[in-house]
């Protein structure tokens, strides 16, 4: 399998370590900046492309670790020349992008993957696992966290644009949106309230957001680009009627997991041996959908879910101009 990376940011040096290990042939490399293309291409034994084009001639996989706004022409033009794609998240920053994404990629043959990293984090699999298995019952009420620095100056600007990032809501946000839907089923309400839609002009952005399912099950997500720099907080507990499963990369330990008790005298908590982080979860993931696409599997994450992720951050952001909760499937 021949891979070639568009963008040599952060992403672009998980994925192509992520390529390595998978085994996959890194081709190329492409990038705006064409030195940070060189220098990826040269650590991995790869060739850095002036173009796209260039680049797609000489690959069977096209990899976008490229600013947001993006995925959609480039996801396009990868389908048009017949080769499998797979996008950093969100995976457009309109559901109409979206939808041409995926109709793109099924009339061509090829197929799509939408980087949601965070179902590849151990401590989220572990918990996703207990919960598909029952062990808490019905799900009730779900709490995420993900607070970090701003994003920084320069190279990395695009993200504070929301007409290229989606803000802090599509970009960052969207990790929790996805695991949530993930766990709990479709969400029909949406409400919204942040510091930057109170304050427009403020350097720095938090929010919560309220998601109720039709399941009747309820989840609270905390995003921030909020915190000094360097920092980086995440977080979530899941309670259903038999349990509860807690997990914040403040711990040292890797899960929690408390049950409740089914008779007289049994322990209420039982833990789970998990290790942190045996594996950069980057790697896990471009793990995943090397043998995908080698042994034609499923995806973990469908395109379809990944657009669901983007329509509740729609949803997030609409309440947030209205004020009031927003159903998911009125967002255009």
């Amino acid at each position: 399998m021949r891979v070639g990376i568009v963008g040599a940011g952060s992403m672009g040096r998980a994925h192509a370590a992520g390529w390595r290990a998978a085994g996959a042939e890194l081709v190329g490399v492409t990038s705006k900046t064409g030195i940070s293309a060189k220098a990826l291409a040269e650590a991995h034994g790869a060739t850095a492309f002036a173009d796209l084009d260039g680049l797609m001639a000489e690959v069977d996989v096209v990899d976008l670790c490229v600013p947001s706004d993006l995925h959609h022409p480039m996801t396009l033009r990868a389908a048009a020349a017949g080769k499998h794609v797979v996008c950093e998240k969100p995976i457009a920053l309109s559901l109409a992008h979206a939808e041409e994404m995926i109709d793109a990629c099924e009339r061509a043959g090829v197929r799509l993957f939408v980087a949601h990293v965070l179902r590849f984090f151990p401590q989220y699999r572990t918990a996703a696992e207990a919960v598909r298995a029952g062990h808490l019952g019905n799900l009730g009420v779900m709490r995420f966290k993900r607070v970090s620095a701003p994003p920084r100056a320069g190279q990395a600007s695009w993200f504070a644009d929301e007409s290229r990032s989606g803000g802090m809501i599509c970009d960052l946000m969207v990790h929790d949106f996805d695991y949530a839907a993930m766990l709990a089923g479709p969400v029909r309400r949406v409400f919204a309230r942040s510091l930057r839609a109170a304050h427009p002009d403020s350097p720095r952005d938090y929010a919560l957001v309220t998601l109720g399912f039709e399941s009747g099950a309820m989840a609270l997500v905390e995003g921030g680009w909020a915190y000094p720099a360097g920092v980086f907080r995440t977080g979530f507990d899941l309670a259903g009627s038999d349990g509860l499963i807690e997990w914040d990369s403040e711990s040292s330990e890797s899960i929690r997991r408390y049950l409740l008790p089914t008779g007289p005298g049994e322990a209420a908590e039982v833990g789970l041996p998990l290790t942190v982080m045996a594996e950069d979860p980057y790697t896990t993931e471009i793990k995943h959908v090397h043998d995908a696409l080698v042994h034609d599997r499923p995806f973990a994450v469908t395109p379809q879910e990944a657009a669901t992720a983007l329509r509740i951050g729609l949803a997030a952001r609409a309440s947030l101009r209205s004020g009031r909760s927003v159903d998911p499937a009125e967002v255009a």
